[in-house]
């Protein structure tokens, strides 16, 4: 293996780890993200509804979705019995704020599944608010907490 480098092999190619013989824990992760939206996004959230339909239950099933997926759109990410999803989708007053926690029982952390959620929940949103709004722009995904495994809980400072 590369010196420092856990996904390369002495070649320097590149390789999913073996976690084969790391112990099973209970792990968990929390990814956070906002999408800005105009005045009137924001409105017709709070009342009638997008054109499209529900946009907010929709980014929380394509958030759902997403973790579960997150193999498949991510090279290295190692496939993992998902146990269970939240995603929370709040309108603010310039911003639809998402939260995604992750958590399984297996032998690697599910902080990109967290990422992916927020990622593509946020994604979905633009899709129904885009006729109303173009200019809706992704911002500030990132993990929030994780815990679990040999390094144990971390949280970002604030």
């Amino acid at each position: 293996m590369t010196e420092g480098f856990t996904h390369l092999d002495d070649s320097g190619a590149a390789r999913m780890v073996d976690v084969t013989g790391k112990e099973v824990t209970v792990r968990s992760a929390t990814a956070t993200g906002r999408v800005l939206v105009s005045g009137e996004v924001i409105s017709l959230l709070r009342g009638p509804g997008v054109p499209k339909g529900d946009a907010l239950a929709i980014a929380r099933i394509a958030g759902i979705q997403a973790a579960k997926r997150t193999p498949e759109l991510v090279p290295l990410c190692h496939p993992l019995a998902i146990h269970g999803v939240t995603v929370d989708v709040m309108v603010g007053d310039d911003h639809v704020a998402i939260e995604a926690t992750v958590r399984t029982a297996d032998r690697t952390g599910v902080e990109m599944e967290a990422l992916t959620s927020v990622s593509v929940a946020a994604l979905a949103l633009i899709d129904m608010v885009k006729a109303v709004d173009p200019a809706a722009v992704i911002t500030d995904v990132m993990l929030v907490e994780k815990s679990g495994g040999r390094r144990g809980h971390w949280a970002r400072p604030t």
